[in-house]
This record gives C-alpha cells, structure tokens and sequence, in this order.
C-alpha cells in the first residue's frame, strides 16, 4: 500500500532550495521534477512581487544554466530550468525511492508531500538523508485510506486550507459577500491575487474530492 509522507526542510538542506531562493515572500512551487539521466529539469512556479529580482537571483546561481519564463498569470510565473550542475542531493533520495512528488514548496523553509509505493521505499528515503545529513522534519506519515480527527484533508495545502476557512468564517461566500478578497488578504498579508489563487485552487480540490470521487484522483 501506497504511504505518503509530509516533511518541512530549511532552504540551507538542500541544493534546489538554495538555488531557488527567491526574494522575501516570495513562493515557489515545484511543479515537476523530469529526470533525464544525470539531469534534473524542474518546472516551478513563482508568486510574488518582484520578479525581476526572483530571476537574477537564480541566473546568478552557479548551478544553474538557463531561466525561461514559459507563462505569467497573475503575480505567479511559470519558469523552466536547465541545470549545469544538478541539484541531486534531496532529490536523488526521492527518485531513488521512486516517490512522486505531489507537492514541494516554499521559499526560506519549504514543504514536501511525497507518495512512496509502499513502506520499504519509505524507509529507503528515510536512510537517505540520515546518511546526507540532510535536516528534515517529518510532519506526519499516512496512507490514502486513512483519515484525521479533522475530516477529509481533500490534499489541501495549509494555506489554501488556511484561506477558505477564513473566507467561510468572514463570509466571503454569504450572499451578498460579507468580505471583500482585499479585506481577507490584508488579513493573511497576502495581494488579492495570491488569495484569489488559494481559494480557487482549493474549491477545485474540494469539488474534485467530492465530485469525482474515483482511483484515478490520487494519480
């Protein structure tokens, strides 16, 4: 049986994350990890403000050889990568375990939740950054069938989570709307957009979850 596994791990642990380094509040997401023999060629969105800074950062990154925006939306870029040197540390771990990466994370401090194919594999990444020296701290380990005092987590993020339950208890969604998407992201200190994004994304987890349920909604 499948088993995911949640972590948090500093910027400073792992190639990618130092590399990656954006300006403060700024937000990366890996949105894939392509392996293609030595070489690792993310796709990862940036959300933020200063894109301009984002990029030279990373073009300064000795590891790195090329930066290509492929698709702006909002305050988030879509960014293609090509490495010279690949950062092979943490990620190496994951394909070695043959883990999917369902979400990866952050800036300073970033967030992973991987799916390894059973427990031995899991045990196998664990091993790995032990024998690195690779700083991660383990948040919670699961399997897809199980279930948290909470409720369904319908693969939430904290912060989308974060977001539709602070627009649910503001009133956002009342009719008419009791709060404004301005009002909300001053709270969270967050731009509208960033807000806008979170709670679209998580309606359509949500709806997704609830909608379609099926196997094919964990792949």
């Amino acid at each position: 049986m499948s088993v995911i596994l949640e972590f948090t791990v500093d910027t400073d642990e792992f190639q990618l994350g130092r590399a990656l380094s954006g300006p403060p509040h700024f937000e990366i997401e890996l949105e894939r990890i392509v392996p293609t023999g030595d070489m690792v060629m993310p796709f990862v969105w940036a959300t933020g403000d200063d894109h301009a800074a984002f990029e030279e950062s990373v073009r300064d990154e000795p590891s790195v050889h090329t930066l290509t925006i492929l698709d702006k939306v909002g305050d988030s870029g879509l960014y293609r990568i090509e490495w010279a040197s690949p950062p092979l540390d943490l990620i190496e771990g994951i394909l070695e375990a043959e883990a999917v990466v369902l979400e990866a994370r952050g800036n300073r401090e970033w967030v992973f939740r991987l799916r390894f194919p059973d427990h031995d594999a899991l045990s196998q990444f664990h091993n790995y950054v032990i024998e690195q020296g690779t700083q991660i701290h383990v948040d919670r380990t699961y399997t897809l069938m199980e279930t948290t005092e909470r409720g369904h987590r319908f693969d939430l993020t904290q912060e989308q989570r974060e977001a539709l339950v602070l627009a649910l208890r503001r009133g956002y969604f009342e009719t008419p709307s009791e709060a404004s998407l301005d009002d909300l992201a001053a709270e969270l200190d967050i731009s509208g957009q960033a807000l806008s994004d979170r709670i679209r994304v998580g309606n359509e987890k949500i709806l997704r979850k609830s909608l379609l349920p099926s196997a094919t909604d964990f792949e």
